[in-house]
C-alpha cells in the first residue's frame, strides 16, 4: 500500500524530512572529519568550502552553517559519500585487529606459551628467541618486584615491529 502511494503522489512529507536529517547528520560527520581523510571524500568544491568554514565556526552560526551543508548534501552522490567513508575506516579497523593480535601475544608469551614461541619463529624469519625469552624473564622479575613493566613494554614494542616488517 506504501508503494502504491509514493507511487501516485511522491514521497511522504514525513520520508522527505527522514532524508533530509540524514543528509544533515553526514553533512556534521563530514565536519568532524580531519581534514586528511576530507580530501579524500568525493564532495563538490562549494560543499568543501562550506564543511572547511564550519570547522571554524561555534555554536549558533555553526548550526546554521550545518544547516547550509544539509542543504548542500541534496545535491550530492550520498552514497558515493558513505562508500567512500566506509573504505576510510577499513584501514583503522585492521590496525586495531593487528594492536590485539600483539597483545594476545605478548600476554601468551608472558604466561609461558612455548608453542607460541615456535610459532612466532616460524612466522618471522628474523625472530629472536633469545631476546625475546629474555624479555619474558626480565617482564616476570619485574612483575614479582612490583617494579614497572618496562620488558613487557619492550616485548609489546618488538612484536610490533615484527607484525609491521611482515
Amino acid at each position: 500500500m506504501e508503494h502504491d502511494y509514493e507511487e501516485e503522489f511522491g514521497k511522504s512529507k514525513s520520508q522527505i524530512k527522514r532524508e533530509l536529517n540524514e543528509l544533515h547528520m553526514l553533512g556534521k560527520h563530514l565536519v568532524r572529519l580531519p581534514d586528511k581523510q576530507l580530501c579524500q571524500i568525493p564532495v563538490s568544491e562549494k560543499l568543501k568550502e562550506a564543511i572547511v568554514a564550519a570547522k571554524k565556526m561555534k555554536l549558533t552560526a555553526l548550526k546554521r552553517q550545518l544547516k547550509f551543508i544539509g542543504g548542500l548534501m541534496q545535491e550530492e552522490d550520498e552514497e558515493l559519500i558513505r562508500s567512500t567513508l566506509e573504505e576510510l575506516k577499513k584501514p583503522h579497523k585492521q590496525e586495531v585487529n593487528q594492536f590485539h593480535e600483539v597483545e594476545q601475544w605478548r600476554d601468551h608469551l608472558l604466561q609461558g606459551d612455548q608453542d607460541l614461541i615456535n610459532d612466532l619463529s616460524e612466522k618471522f624469519k628474523n625472530f629472536e628467541r633469545q631476546r625475546v625469552s629474555q624479555l619474558i624473564r626480565n617482564a616476570k622479575k619485574e612483575q614479582t618486584n612490583n617494579k614497572p613493566p618496562k620488558s613487557a613494554r619492550l616485548l609489546f614494542k618488538y612484536l610490533t615491529e615484527l607484525q609491521s616488517s611482515e
